[in-house]
């Protein structure tokens, strides 16, 4: 198991001996870093001591002359690379040996570097300490986040895999890179400020049917979320920063969530105790009786997406695609069940009800402007009338998605009838044949 963190080395007028000062945990210059890299009383013998296009004597100097030569002398001076095995699995060589093929595969030959294995503590470790500017070209080296996950660290775990020792593999391994204090926290079994953020949102997934409802069980508890950046993210109760989804593990992206919320068959909580989805009929208030028309459309279309008891195991994909639109297709049963409506003919007549109302009372707003344009009728109006279009709205929509909910219906009743006949077609192929015996 290597674990591995890279420091970037910023000042040279600060020439600190690291060596002289063991309780810091970073050098300071780019002197210090090559210093406490060839440290002998902590390497103990110099075949643990390694050097590319330097000397291990004049490391420094060689590449203060190679930014002189570039003329880029100032920004970030070197970098300083920690590779740490766990206690007892890996021989002083083959750390050795492994920094050495991790530098080398990493910098690609052209940076100039010093590499120090050290045996003075419980766990031997490698520092890498290289120049930010090439000795090939003159380009500086760029340290980021995707260079560290997808390069530094995949080459490093790629290289433990290699010579049979263990790599740190967490959930979410292939988004970031997890803190080794956190991991070390939740391999040991101990919580940790993550684990409570995981519990809160599997707790909000297993309240909700859609997105909207998971990000109101989220405010509830006193979350904000903001998804209107490049990363989405959310900041818990009491807290001042913000915690990027992804770095909560890979069942914990957006994408991932709405998967999980759509299938709950997939959704393997990682809270105890969650309360389950509660589900009920869509009522009007009226003794229950049997649906028509395009009530009955409505309700076997939430059925379908799984916001009615009895969801079927796998929705149909004609279905599937529309499930973003489950809070919209709500909205409209509720509209249907509530006003009665069962045919279009019925919902064409309260439309247009609704958009005499809306003529009648644009011409006393227009009055109202006309004769008393400071009267508190006027809002009142404008009220209505904003409620009054969107009744209209929603009429109309419901008419227009009443066709394409139809046409998803049928393709979803084929859909199931063959999946119904290729499972049967399977049953009977495993059913033995007692005729042989």
């Amino acid at each position: 198991m290597a674990y591995t963190s890279v420091i970037p080395v910023r000042r040279l007028d600060r020439a600190v001996k690291y060596v002289m000062n063991k309780e810091k945990t970073m050098a300071v210059s780019l002197q210090d870093a090559l210093d406490y890299a060839a440290n002998r009383d902590k390497t103990e013998q110099s075949c643990f001591e390694s050097s590319y296009a330097c000397t291990l004597e004049t490391a420094f100097a060689d590449m203060r002359q190679t930014k002189e030569r570039w003329h880029k002398l100032g920004g970030v001076q070197g970098y300083h690379l920690v590779q740490s095995f766990a206690a007892g699995e890996v021989t002083p060589e083959l750390a050795h040996q492994i920094a050495k093929e991790l530098a080398d595969r990493v910098l690609g030959g052209r940076y100039e570097y010093v590499i120090g294995t050290h045996l003075n503590t419980g766990h031997i470790h490698s520092h890498i300490v290289w120049n930010s500017v090439s000795c090939v070209d003159g380009k500086k080296y760029r340290s980021n986040y995707k260079n560290y996950v997808t390069e530094i660290r995949a080459v490093s775990d790629e290289l433990c895999r290699k010579y049979k020792l263990s790599v740190i593999d967490t959930e979410s391994s292939n988004h970031v890179a997890k803190p080794y204090a956190e991991w070390m926290a939740e391999k040991n079994g101990q919580p940790t400020w993550r684990t409570a953020i995981r519990q809160d949102v599997d707790d909000a997934i297993q309240q909700s049917l859609t997105w909207r409802q998971f990000l109101s069980a989220l405010e509830r508890k006193g979350y904000e979320v903001r998804m209107g950046h490049k990363y989405p993210v959310l900041r818990p109760p009491g807290k001042e920063r913000f915690v990027r989804f992804k770095t909560l593990g890979k069942r914990y992206t957006p994408e991932a969530i709405q998967t999980r919320i759509l299938y709950p068959q997939f959704n393997h909580c990682f809270a105890e105790n969650s309360p389950r989805v509660q589900y009920g009929r869509l009522r009007s208030g009226k003794p229950r009786c049997k649906l028509t028309g395009l009530r009955a459309l409505y309700y076997r279309y939430l059925y379908e997406l799984g916001a009615l008891p009895r969801k079927p195991r796998r929705p149909s994909y004609a279905v599937r695609q529309d499930a973003y639109k489950l809070d919209q297709r709500i909205r409209q049963m509720e509209f249907l069940s509530k006003h009665n409506i069962d045919t279009l003919a019925q919902l064409e007549t309260y439309r247009q009800a609704k958009l005499g109302e809306i003529i009648r009372l644009t011409a006393e707003r227009k009055s109202l402007y006309k004769t008393n344009p400071d009267s508190p009728l006027i809002q009142q109006v404008n009220t209505a009338l904003k409620q009054l279009r969107q009744e209209e709205r929603l009429c109309r929509k419901i008419a227009e998605h009443s066709l394409e909910v139809q046409q998803h219906l049928t393709e979803a009743r084929r859909d199931r009838a063959e999946q119904q006949k290729q499972e049967q077609e399977r049953a009977r192929d495993r059913r033995p044949d007692i005729t042989t015996r």
